[in-house]
């Protein structure tokens, strides 16, 4: 087939390689001359594994750099002040990440037969893949132009300096009106950069009248804040010049206003929020590693956005995506009252208001460090070198740890749980870490636990090998321009937990297969269902060898990379390869 240039092609596999809700379950064997093995294209539903929060911990010395010699002792870690049992630790390095094996690829030959001209056992070499990708997202929809041009002019400085030709970089907007998928073509990233324009979606692009940030229509709003309604009172009598007397109109026109506000602004976050997650999961399909420098101003979250944004943090963790943030307003300070343009105030209505600045421009830049610290990544605020912020933002940090815990008796009612990290001997050493999640209001889905389950083992590069699994390919070409690969997949059952029923040993394997051209994009996959109901001489006698699945592709000539992902549905056992695949 062509190659796929949309990412939805990722959920599009993903949903058939669940299967739809509507398809019938396959039904057990009732009778003894039942078939020992069938193939279905809807797979078995896998049941889901315990819960972990996972807490990513970046430790550095005084000289800021990371500290990779400490081990699962040397932690201790607090859900709401109670101490918790780290279940799962490791260290994630920020070397390059493992390279496909090499794997037989001979047009119209079997498996481990040498390709013609070739001697026996010389293997084609895997396609060369990058390294490293970059994601820059700008938050147009925050962004004014004043902030936006010296971050542009930050990005072109660091894509000539920082950037080798093994890197791919890729630019993306909250706004969506301003994309580059990811690609190593300089020219057309400069190019994108000198499009970037604010995109304000809700807001009003001028002066309002009375000026109601979104924090403080969150006050008054939601939070029946009398002082910040005051406060958007004062603004109201000043700027529409209205006599004192008429104070309760003007507090009319403020509540209106905050709740106009309040709208845009819940409108534009929860946009941020979404693509933030969007692009994460973007990422997680590709191979190497993968950075995302989020470049904004900031901007508030409110409760309803704490569990997307948790989503995206969880999601980021799980697939080894680091996000970084660049306050965009560089070193800024807060103008008492606002600035000149603005009408005159009363001395409280100028108190007030510089008072909400503040704590809104707080409130705001959290939102970026947070993301930072519950990734592992970085933020760069309060300093206008943007283009060294760019730098060090890519650099992703030598060792971060992960910390696992399984909560105890978590209640499913949305609340924060603050988390913790702290180090049994802290002597003369920094320590970044999670800040804290919000638990689910219901469990989740199964049948999509699973889907991610599988799309994040799919998407990785790590080999899992919990069972014993060999990849081979094989092609021929049916024009200039279209080839049939075959990916054959050897698998060996005898170590899998099967289930007694009927006299049989029963258990389902999950054969997916995806297909990644040089620069990381998804081209195509399939996927392949093996029902196993077996009689005890047949996995004695007839298994030795394993079985064989083969997944049949229609691909254009160039270089591939495979991912091979199998999956058993008793033992929820999982193994997983890298391979290539060279068609001239």
């Amino acid at each position: 087939m062509p190659r796929a240039q949309k990412p939805y092609l990722v959920l599009c596999l993903l949903t058939a390689v669940m299967g739809s809700g509507a398809a019938q379950a396959p039904q057990p064997p009732s009778a003894g001359n039942a078939p020992e093995m069938t193939t279905h294209d809807v797979p078995a539903t896998f049941r889901s594994k315990v819960n972990l929060v996972l807490v990513p911990v970046v430790v550095r010395d005084q000289t800021g750099r990371a500290v990779g010699t400490l081990g699962k002792e040397d932690f201790a870690l607090f859900d709401k002040h109670k101490p918790q049992v780290i279940a799962t630790f490791s260290i994630e390095t920020g070397g390059k990440a493992p390279q496909p094996e090499t794997v037989p690829a001979a047009p119209g030959k079997a498996p481990g037969e040498a390709a013609p001209g070739k001697a026996p056992g010389e293997e084609p070499q895997p396609p060369a893949a990058p390294d490293r990708f970059v994601a820059f997202l700008f938050d147009d929809v925050h962004l004014s132009f004043g902030d936006l041009a010296p971050v542009r002019d930050a990005g072109e400085r660091f894509l000539n300096d920082s950037l080798t030709p093994a890197d791919r970089a890729g630019i993306f907007t909250t706004s969506g009106r301003t994309t580059l998928d990811f690609t190593g073509d300089r020219a057309k990233v400069h190019e994108t950069l000198l499009n970037l324009r604010p995109q304000p979606i809700a807001r009003s692009s001028g002066q309002d009248c009375p000026d109601v940030s979104y924090y403080q229509a969150d006050l008054i709003v939601n939070q029946n804040d009398q002082e910040a309604l005051a406060a958007a009172t004062e603004d109201t009598l000043a700027c529409m010049n209205l006599d004192p007397r008429q104070r309760q109109l003007a507090q009319q026109i403020a509540h209106s206003a905050a709740q106009r506000v309040l709208v845009a602004g819940d409108t534009e976050s929860r946009i941020s929020v979404g693509v933030i997650k969007q692009i994460v999961r973007r990422l997680s399909t590709l191979p190497g590693q993968r950075n995302l420098i989020l470049v904004s101003p900031g901007f508030l979250t409110l409760p309803d956005l704490h569990p997307d944004q948790t989503d995206a943090l969880d999601l980021a963790i799980r697939s080894n995506v680091i996000i970084s943030s660049l306050d965009a307003r560089g070193l800024y300070t807060i103008v008492p009252g606002g600035d000149a343009s603005q009408a005159s105030q009363s001395a409280l209505g100028r108190e007030l208001k510089n008072r909400y600045q503040i704590a809104a421009a707080r409130a705001e830049e959290d939102v970026l460090a947070e993301l930072a610290d519950g990734t592992g990544g970085a933020f760069f605020h309060n300093r206008n070198d943007l283009a060294e912020g760019l730098k060090r933002l890519a650099a992703r940090p030598e060792f971060v740890y992960v910390l696992g815990f399984s909560p105890q008796n978590l209640k499913l009612d949305g609340s924060y749980h603050a988390l913790q990290v702290t180090l049994k001997d802290p002597h003369k050493l920094n320590l970044q870490a999670r800040r804290g999640y919000y638990a689910p209001r219901r469990l989740a889905d199964p049948r999509e636990t699973a889907r991610e389950e599988i799309q994040e083992a799919l998407f990785s590069r790590e080999e899992l090998r919990d069972i014993p699994i060999a990849l081979h390919t094989q092609f021929f070409k049916s024009g200039e321009s279209s080839a049939h690969l075959t990916v054959v997949a050897q698998v060996d059952v005898r170590g899998l937990r099967f289930r007694p029923e009927n006299g049989r040993s029963c258990d389902d394997l999950e054969v997916v297969t995806a297909l990644f051209d040089r620069n990381g994009k998804l081209v195509t996959g399939g996927h392949r269902t093996i029902e196993m109901r077996l009689r005890s001489q047949t996995i004695e006698n007839r298994l030795g060898s394993g079985i064989t699945v083969r997944t049949n592709l229609e691909v254009q000539p160039g270089s591939y990379t495979i991912r091979l992902v199998v999956r058993d549905t008793e033992g929820q056992m999982m193994a997983a390869a890298n391979g290539a695949a060279e068609i001239p």
